[in-house]
Protein backbone atom coordinates (compact mmCIF):
# COMPACT_ATOMS: atom_id res chain seq x y z
CA UNK A 1 0.00 0.00 0.00
CA UNK A 2 2.94 2.22 0.25
CA UNK A 3 3.05 3.11 -3.20
CA UNK A 4 -0.69 3.98 -3.04
CA UNK A 5 0.05 6.18 -0.06
CA UNK A 6 2.73 8.02 -2.07
CA UNK A 7 0.30 8.64 -4.96
CA UNK A 8 -1.94 10.02 -2.34
CA UNK A 9 -0.01 12.42 -0.54
CA UNK A 10 -0.55 15.36 -1.57
CA UNK A 11 -3.94 15.30 -2.12
CA UNK A 12 -5.62 17.87 -0.03
CA UNK A 13 -8.63 17.33 2.25
CA UNK A 14 -10.64 20.71 2.65
CA UNK A 15 -11.76 21.70 5.87
CA UNK A 16 -15.39 21.30 6.76
CA UNK A 17 -17.90 23.13 8.29
CA UNK A 18 -20.76 21.59 10.33
CA UNK A 19 -24.24 22.87 9.58
CA UNK A 20 -27.67 22.00 10.44
CA UNK A 21 -30.08 21.78 7.74
CA UNK A 22 -33.71 22.70 8.76
CA UNK A 23 -36.86 20.67 7.27
CA UNK A 24 -40.48 20.65 7.72
CA UNK A 25 -41.16 17.83 9.93
CA UNK A 26 -44.09 17.53 11.81
CA UNK A 27 -43.71 14.98 14.20
CA UNK A 28 -45.58 12.07 16.93
CA UNK A 29 -44.71 13.42 20.75
CA UNK A 30 -47.00 10.46 21.95
CA UNK A 31 -46.41 6.56 20.00
CA UNK A 32 -48.61 5.01 22.10
CA UNK A 33 -51.62 7.40 22.29
CA UNK A 34 -51.65 7.70 18.39
CA UNK A 35 -51.04 4.08 17.47
CA UNK A 36 -54.00 3.17 19.68
CA UNK A 37 -55.86 6.39 18.06
CA UNK A 38 -55.44 5.36 14.59
CA UNK A 39 -56.76 1.98 15.46
CA UNK A 40 -60.14 3.35 16.99
CA UNK A 41 -60.52 6.21 13.88
CA UNK A 42 -60.33 3.11 11.45
CA UNK A 43 -62.67 0.79 13.55
CA UNK A 44 -60.91 -2.41 12.74
CA UNK A 45 -60.49 -4.06 16.07
CA UNK A 46 -64.06 -5.37 15.68
CA UNK A 47 -62.24 -7.52 12.94
CA UNK A 48 -60.81 -9.46 15.88
CA UNK A 49 -62.83 -12.01 17.61
CA UNK A 50 -61.81 -13.40 21.70
CA UNK A 51 -59.34 -15.90 21.29
CA UNK A 52 -58.52 -15.01 18.07
CA UNK A 53 -54.73 -16.60 17.00
CA UNK A 54 -53.35 -13.16 15.26
CA UNK A 55 -49.80 -12.90 13.30
CA UNK A 56 -48.60 -9.60 13.60
CA UNK A 57 -46.17 -9.63 10.68
CA UNK A 58 -42.88 -6.89 11.22
CA UNK A 59 -39.93 -5.98 8.99
CA UNK A 60 -36.54 -5.60 9.31
CA UNK A 61 -36.10 -1.90 8.96
CA UNK A 62 -34.81 0.30 11.13
CA UNK A 63 -37.90 2.80 11.44
CA UNK A 64 -38.32 4.97 14.35
CA UNK A 65 -40.07 3.56 17.78
CA UNK A 66 -41.13 0.29 16.05
CA UNK A 67 -40.61 -1.96 19.13
CA UNK A 68 -42.93 0.74 20.94
CA UNK A 69 -45.20 0.69 17.86
CA UNK A 70 -45.28 -3.15 17.65
CA UNK A 71 -46.27 -3.66 21.64
CA UNK A 72 -49.01 -1.02 21.44
CA UNK A 73 -50.57 -3.31 18.07
CA UNK A 74 -49.69 -5.84 20.46
CA UNK A 75 -52.02 -4.26 23.13
CA UNK A 76 -54.37 -3.08 20.95
CA UNK A 77 -54.83 -6.60 19.77
CA UNK A 78 -55.05 -8.01 23.39
CA UNK A 79 -57.47 -5.48 24.04
CA UNK A 80 -60.09 -6.84 21.19
CA UNK A 81 -59.38 -10.58 22.85
CA UNK A 82 -57.34 -12.07 20.32
CA UNK A 83 -53.63 -13.78 20.89
CA UNK A 84 -51.03 -11.81 19.16
CA UNK A 85 -47.76 -13.28 18.44
CA UNK A 86 -45.12 -11.75 15.88
CA UNK A 87 -43.65 -12.96 12.40
CA UNK A 88 -40.70 -11.66 10.73
CA UNK A 89 -41.75 -10.39 8.13
CA UNK A 90 -38.36 -9.45 5.88
CA UNK A 91 -37.98 -11.68 2.24
CA UNK A 92 -34.60 -13.13 2.54
CA UNK A 93 -32.74 -10.80 5.66
CA UNK A 94 -31.24 -12.01 8.23
CA UNK A 95 -29.44 -14.63 5.95
CA UNK A 96 -32.61 -15.73 5.38
CA UNK A 97 -32.72 -18.25 8.28
CA UNK A 98 -35.77 -18.34 10.94
CA UNK A 99 -32.64 -17.97 13.70
CA UNK A 100 -31.29 -15.05 11.73
CA UNK A 101 -34.95 -12.82 10.85
CA UNK A 102 -35.54 -13.52 14.68
CA UNK A 103 -32.04 -11.64 15.53
CA UNK A 104 -32.45 -8.90 12.75
CA UNK A 105 -36.03 -8.02 14.87
CA UNK A 106 -33.98 -8.31 18.19
CA UNK A 107 -31.25 -5.99 16.77
CA UNK A 108 -34.01 -3.60 16.24
CA UNK A 109 -35.14 -3.98 19.79
CA UNK A 110 -38.21 -6.12 18.94
CA UNK A 111 -38.13 -8.73 21.67
CA UNK A 112 -40.31 -10.77 23.33
CA UNK A 113 -39.72 -8.87 26.50
CA UNK A 114 -40.08 -5.94 25.76
CA UNK A 115 -43.28 -6.38 23.50
CA UNK A 116 -44.73 -8.92 25.58
CA UNK A 117 -45.96 -11.38 23.07
CA UNK A 118 -43.69 -14.28 21.39
CA UNK A 119 -42.31 -14.21 18.25
CA UNK A 120 -42.76 -17.31 16.33
CA UNK A 121 -39.86 -17.04 13.16
CA UNK A 122 -40.15 -19.50 10.47
CA UNK A 123 -39.22 -19.73 6.58
CA UNK A 124 -41.94 -22.48 5.74
CA UNK A 125 -44.26 -20.36 3.09
CA UNK A 126 -47.55 -21.78 1.69
CA UNK A 127 -48.57 -20.77 -1.79
CA UNK A 128 -51.50 -19.05 -2.38
CA UNK A 129 -51.91 -18.45 -5.64
CA UNK A 130 -50.11 -16.94 -9.15
CA UNK A 131 -50.52 -14.28 -11.30
CA UNK A 132 -51.88 -14.40 -15.02
CA UNK A 133 -47.48 -14.65 -15.72
CA UNK A 134 -47.69 -17.80 -13.54
CA UNK A 135 -45.82 -16.36 -10.77
CA UNK A 136 -46.42 -17.83 -7.82
CA UNK A 137 -48.14 -15.84 -4.72
CA UNK A 138 -46.44 -17.03 -1.40
CA UNK A 139 -47.35 -16.35 2.47
CA UNK A 140 -45.32 -16.88 6.10
CA UNK A 141 -47.11 -20.70 7.23
CA UNK A 142 -47.43 -19.56 10.67
CA UNK A 143 -49.05 -16.23 9.54
CA UNK A 144 -51.60 -18.00 7.13
CA UNK A 145 -52.29 -20.35 9.87
CA UNK A 146 -53.49 -17.48 12.43
CA UNK A 147 -56.77 -16.48 12.48
CA UNK A 148 -55.51 -12.71 11.43
CA UNK A 149 -53.05 -10.85 10.22
CA UNK A 150 -52.11 -7.09 11.29
CA UNK A 151 -49.26 -6.05 8.88
CA UNK A 152 -47.07 -3.32 10.45
CA UNK A 153 -44.56 -0.82 7.92
CA UNK A 154 -43.13 1.96 7.06
CA UNK A 155 -44.28 3.83 3.86
CA UNK A 156 -41.76 5.53 1.65
CA UNK A 157 -39.80 5.70 -1.47
CA UNK A 158 -38.41 2.90 -2.75
CA UNK A 159 -34.74 2.32 -3.76
CA UNK A 160 -34.82 0.22 -6.88
CA UNK A 161 -38.30 1.40 -8.54
CA UNK A 162 -41.52 4.05 -8.85
CA UNK A 163 -45.21 3.07 -9.18
CA UNK A 164 -48.23 4.02 -6.97
CA UNK A 165 -47.32 1.68 -4.42
CA UNK A 166 -43.64 1.85 -3.64
CA UNK A 167 -42.45 0.50 -0.43
CA UNK A 168 -45.09 0.05 2.60
CA UNK A 169 -48.73 -2.33 3.68
CA UNK A 170 -48.61 -3.96 0.24
CA UNK A 171 -44.87 -4.71 -0.09
CA UNK A 172 -44.79 -6.24 3.14
CA UNK A 173 -47.11 -8.93 2.23
CA UNK A 174 -45.65 -9.65 -1.23
CA UNK A 175 -42.38 -10.00 -0.16
CA UNK A 176 -41.87 -9.77 3.33
CA UNK A 177 -45.01 -12.02 4.61
CA UNK A 178 -43.55 -13.97 1.31
CA UNK A 179 -40.43 -14.91 3.20
CA UNK A 180 -36.79 -15.81 0.82
CA UNK A 181 -39.51 -17.84 -1.38
CA UNK A 182 -41.71 -15.07 -1.79
CA UNK A 183 -39.49 -12.21 -2.23
CA UNK A 184 -37.50 -14.39 -4.81
CA UNK A 185 -40.47 -15.00 -6.96
CA UNK A 186 -41.34 -11.04 -6.61
CA UNK A 187 -38.23 -10.33 -8.00
CA UNK A 188 -38.02 -12.95 -10.68
CA UNK A 189 -38.76 -10.83 -13.99
CA UNK A 190 -36.67 -7.83 -11.88
CA UNK A 191 -37.59 -4.43 -11.03
CA UNK A 192 -39.33 -3.29 -13.73
CA UNK A 193 -42.53 -5.43 -13.28
CA UNK A 194 -42.26 -4.62 -9.77
CA UNK A 195 -44.75 -1.93 -9.55
CA UNK A 196 -47.15 -4.03 -11.00
CA UNK A 197 -46.25 -7.39 -9.14
CA UNK A 198 -46.13 -5.74 -5.48
CA UNK A 199 -49.98 -4.84 -6.05
CA UNK A 200 -51.37 -7.78 -8.01
CA UNK A 201 -49.81 -10.58 -5.78
CA UNK A 202 -50.99 -8.24 -2.10
CA UNK A 203 -54.39 -8.27 -3.80
CA UNK A 204 -54.45 -12.07 -4.34
CA UNK A 205 -52.93 -12.80 -0.56
CA UNK A 206 -55.86 -9.99 1.05
CA UNK A 207 -58.12 -12.01 -0.68
CA UNK A 208 -56.94 -15.65 0.28
CA UNK A 209 -55.11 -15.19 3.86
CA UNK A 210 -56.51 -13.60 6.74
CA UNK A 211 -54.83 -10.26 6.57
CA UNK A 212 -57.78 -7.88 8.45
CA UNK A 213 -55.82 -4.34 8.72
CA UNK A 214 -52.35 -2.66 8.09
CA UNK A 215 -50.68 -0.13 10.66
CA UNK A 216 -48.83 2.13 8.02
CA UNK A 217 -45.98 4.67 9.61
CA UNK A 218 -44.81 7.97 7.50
CA UNK A 219 -41.59 9.56 9.26
CA UNK A 220 -40.56 12.76 9.02
CA UNK A 221 -37.00 14.30 7.67
CA UNK A 222 -35.22 13.59 11.06
CA UNK A 223 -36.13 9.93 11.03
CA UNK A 224 -38.81 10.14 13.91
CA UNK A 225 -42.78 9.41 13.34
CA UNK A 226 -44.76 11.62 11.68
CA UNK A 227 -47.63 10.11 11.35
CA UNK A 228 -49.37 6.92 12.21
CA UNK A 229 -52.26 5.69 9.66
CA UNK A 230 -54.26 2.00 10.51
CA UNK A 231 -55.82 0.81 6.75
CA UNK A 232 -58.94 -1.86 6.56
CA UNK A 233 -57.19 -4.72 4.28
CA UNK A 234 -59.34 -3.70 1.49
CA UNK A 235 -58.45 -0.06 1.20
CA UNK A 236 -54.57 -1.06 1.15
CA UNK A 237 -54.87 -0.14 -2.71
CA UNK A 238 -56.47 2.97 -2.98
CA UNK A 239 -54.70 4.56 0.53
CA UNK A 240 -51.68 3.98 0.03
CA UNK A 241 -50.67 5.71 -2.79
CA UNK A 242 -51.91 9.00 -0.84
CA UNK A 243 -49.78 7.63 1.95
CA UNK A 244 -46.67 7.57 -0.58
CA UNK A 245 -47.29 10.77 -1.71
CA UNK A 246 -47.15 12.27 1.86
CA UNK A 247 -44.25 10.82 2.57
CA UNK A 248 -42.06 11.52 -0.06
CA UNK A 249 -42.94 14.86 0.83
CA UNK A 250 -41.59 14.64 4.23
CA UNK A 251 -37.92 13.02 3.18
CA UNK A 252 -35.18 14.48 3.89
CA UNK A 253 -32.41 15.35 1.00
CA UNK A 254 -28.82 16.77 0.64
CA UNK A 255 -29.34 20.58 0.17
CA UNK A 256 -26.06 20.69 -2.13
CA UNK A 257 -25.73 19.51 -5.36
CA UNK A 258 -23.59 18.66 -7.85
CA UNK A 259 -21.19 17.34 -5.39
CA UNK A 260 -17.41 16.00 -6.17
CA UNK A 261 -17.80 13.67 -2.76
CA UNK A 262 -20.02 12.49 -0.28
CA UNK A 263 -18.02 10.41 2.39
CA UNK A 264 -20.75 8.20 4.58
CA UNK A 265 -20.04 7.78 8.11
CA UNK A 266 -21.88 3.84 7.73
CA UNK A 267 -24.29 1.76 5.71
CA UNK A 268 -26.76 -0.57 6.60
CA UNK A 269 -29.81 -2.71 6.09
CA UNK A 270 -31.33 -1.09 9.51
CA UNK A 271 -31.33 1.98 7.33
CA UNK A 272 -31.82 0.92 4.32
CA UNK A 273 -32.21 -2.06 2.07
CA UNK A 274 -29.37 -0.81 -0.13
CA UNK A 275 -27.36 0.12 3.24
CA UNK A 276 -27.40 4.05 1.87
CA UNK A 277 -30.96 4.91 0.81
CA UNK A 278 -30.32 5.93 -3.26
CA UNK A 279 -33.21 8.79 -2.22
CA UNK A 280 -30.82 10.33 -0.97
CA UNK A 281 -27.58 9.87 -2.71
CA UNK A 282 -28.50 9.41 -6.04
CA UNK A 283 -27.04 5.92 -6.54
CA UNK A 284 -29.61 3.79 -8.35
CA UNK A 285 -28.68 0.16 -8.76
CA UNK A 286 -31.28 -0.39 -11.12
CA UNK A 287 -32.96 2.27 -14.37
CA UNK A 288 -36.25 2.08 -12.75
CA UNK A 289 -35.76 5.10 -10.41
CA UNK A 290 -33.98 8.11 -10.07
CA UNK A 291 -33.35 11.88 -8.55
CA UNK A 292 -31.50 13.00 -5.96
CA UNK A 293 -28.67 14.70 -5.72
CA UNK A 294 -25.61 14.96 -8.49
CA UNK A 295 -22.37 13.23 -6.78
CA UNK A 296 -19.37 12.35 -8.85
CA UNK A 297 -17.80 9.79 -6.08
CA UNK A 298 -19.12 7.95 -2.91
CA UNK A 299 -16.80 6.92 0.03
CA UNK A 300 -17.93 4.29 2.64
CA UNK A 301 -16.19 4.70 5.83
CA UNK A 302 -18.11 1.69 8.02
CA UNK A 303 -20.92 -0.78 8.39
CA UNK A 304 -23.83 0.32 11.08
CA UNK A 305 -23.68 -2.68 14.28
CA UNK A 306 -27.29 -3.20 13.97
CA UNK A 307 -26.41 -4.61 10.10
CA UNK A 308 -24.50 -7.19 11.75
CA UNK A 309 -22.22 -7.34 8.67
CA UNK A 310 -24.51 -7.32 5.80
CA UNK A 311 -22.65 -4.81 3.14
CA UNK A 312 -25.52 -4.79 1.26
CA UNK A 313 -25.34 -1.49 -0.83
CA UNK A 314 -21.45 -1.47 -0.89
CA UNK A 315 -21.31 -1.55 -4.26
CA UNK A 316 -22.72 1.48 -5.00
CA UNK A 317 -19.95 3.36 -3.25
CA UNK A 318 -17.00 3.70 -5.49
CA UNK A 319 -14.23 3.62 -2.22
CA UNK A 320 -14.24 2.20 1.13
CA UNK A 321 -11.80 1.75 3.77
CA UNK A 322 -9.97 -2.31 4.07
CA UNK A 323 -11.66 -2.35 7.98
CA UNK A 324 -15.58 -2.57 6.36
CA UNK A 325 -13.85 -5.34 3.70
CA UNK A 326 -13.08 -7.28 6.73
CA UNK A 327 -16.15 -6.81 8.57
CA UNK A 328 -18.18 -7.79 5.58
CA UNK A 329 -20.21 -11.23 5.93
CA UNK A 330 -20.42 -11.74 2.29
CA UNK A 331 -23.65 -14.39 2.51
CA UNK A 332 -25.79 -12.45 4.12
CA UNK A 333 -25.14 -9.54 1.25
CA UNK A 334 -25.05 -12.29 -1.60
CA UNK A 335 -28.37 -14.44 -0.09
CA UNK A 336 -29.81 -10.35 -0.76
CA UNK A 337 -28.25 -10.36 -4.31
CA UNK A 338 -30.13 -13.83 -5.22
CA UNK A 339 -33.02 -13.10 -4.20
CA UNK A 340 -33.54 -9.06 -6.19
CA UNK A 341 -31.49 -10.54 -8.53
CA UNK A 342 -29.71 -7.16 -8.19
CA UNK A 343 -25.91 -8.20 -8.30
CA UNK A 344 -23.96 -4.54 -8.16
CA UNK A 345 -24.83 -3.80 -4.61
CA UNK A 346 -22.84 -6.65 -3.02
CA UNK A 347 -19.60 -5.40 -5.39
CA UNK A 348 -16.54 -5.09 -3.16
CA UNK A 349 -15.63 -0.88 -4.61
CA UNK A 350 -11.73 0.16 -4.38
CA UNK A 351 -10.25 -0.29 -0.64
CA UNK A 352 -7.57 2.04 1.59
CA UNK A 353 -6.15 0.80 5.29
CA UNK A 354 -7.18 4.37 6.19
CA UNK A 355 -10.30 6.31 5.91
CA UNK A 356 -8.17 9.43 5.48
CA UNK A 357 -7.03 7.31 2.66
CA UNK A 358 -9.98 6.82 1.13
CA UNK A 359 -10.95 10.25 1.07
CA UNK A 360 -8.13 11.42 -0.62
CA UNK A 361 -8.91 8.50 -3.43
CA UNK A 362 -12.41 9.83 -3.98
CA UNK A 363 -11.12 13.73 -3.72
CA UNK A 364 -8.40 12.46 -6.46
CA UNK A 365 -10.55 10.82 -8.94
CA UNK A 366 -14.01 13.09 -8.84
CA UNK A 367 -12.13 15.08 -11.79
CA UNK A 368 -13.06 18.54 -10.50
CA UNK A 369 -11.11 21.18 -11.92
CA UNK A 370 -9.44 22.78 -8.60
CA UNK A 371 -9.02 20.26 -5.78
CA UNK A 372 -8.16 22.93 -3.65
CA UNK A 373 -12.00 23.90 -4.13
CA UNK A 374 -13.50 20.54 -3.97
CA UNK A 375 -17.00 20.34 -3.41
CA UNK A 376 -17.45 17.64 -0.25
CA UNK A 377 -20.77 16.58 2.09
CA UNK A 378 -19.64 14.37 4.74
CA UNK A 379 -23.08 12.64 6.73
CA UNK A 380 -23.45 9.97 9.43
CA UNK A 381 -25.84 7.90 7.40
CA UNK A 382 -28.48 8.38 5.11
CA UNK A 383 -31.08 8.55 7.98
CA UNK A 384 -29.13 11.18 9.36
CA UNK A 385 -29.38 14.30 7.44
CA UNK A 386 -29.58 16.97 9.74
CA UNK A 387 -26.63 18.19 10.90
CA UNK A 388 -23.98 17.58 8.41
CA UNK A 389 -20.69 18.61 7.51
CA UNK A 390 -19.60 20.48 4.16
CA UNK A 391 -16.81 21.75 2.82
CA UNK A 392 -15.16 25.45 2.68
CA UNK A 393 -16.33 25.38 -0.88
CA UNK A 394 -20.24 25.21 0.00
CA UNK A 395 -19.79 27.99 2.86
CA UNK A 396 -20.75 31.06 0.62
CA UNK A 397 -23.81 28.79 -0.79
CA UNK A 398 -24.78 27.59 2.34
CA UNK A 399 -24.87 31.33 4.06
CA UNK A 400 -27.78 32.00 1.04
CA UNK A 401 -30.10 29.34 2.14
CA UNK A 402 -32.49 30.01 4.71
CA UNK A 403 -32.58 26.04 5.95
CA UNK A 404 -29.44 26.23 6.12
CA UNK A 405 -27.61 27.02 9.81
CA UNK A 406 -23.80 27.15 10.03
CA UNK A 407 -22.76 25.78 13.62
CA UNK A 408 -19.12 25.65 13.52
CA UNK A 409 -16.08 27.26 11.66
CA UNK A 410 -14.29 25.30 9.55
CA UNK A 411 -11.79 22.72 10.71
CA UNK A 412 -10.13 19.67 9.52
CA UNK A 413 -11.66 16.85 9.03
CA UNK A 414 -11.40 14.56 11.72
CA UNK A 415 -11.68 10.96 11.12
CA UNK A 416 -12.47 9.85 14.97
CA UNK A 417 -15.38 11.75 15.49
CA UNK A 418 -19.20 10.23 14.87
CA UNK A 419 -21.35 12.36 13.04
CA UNK A 420 -24.27 13.01 15.47
CA UNK A 421 -27.92 12.25 14.37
Amino acid sequence: MKILEQMLKDVPIPKMAKVRQNFYAPEIRDVPKAVHQSIRQANVLQRISPGDQVAIAVGSRGIADIPIIVREVANAVKQAGGVPFIVPAMGSHGGATAEGQKEVLAHLGVTEEFVGVPIRSNMDVVEIGKLDNGLPVYIDKLAYEADKIVVVNRVKPHTAFRGPVESGLMKMITIGLGKQKGAEAAHQYSFKYMARHVIEMAKIAIQRAPIVFGVAVLENAYDRPAKIVAVPAEQFETVEPELLIEAKSLMPRIMFTPLDVLVVDEIGKDISGDGMDPNITGRYATPYASGGPDIARIVVLGLSEKTDGNANGIGLADITTKKVKDQIIWEKGFANALTSTVVSVVKLPMFFETEELAVKAAIKTCNAFDLSKVRIVRIKNTLALREIWISESLLDEALQMEEIEILSTPMEMDFSITIEH
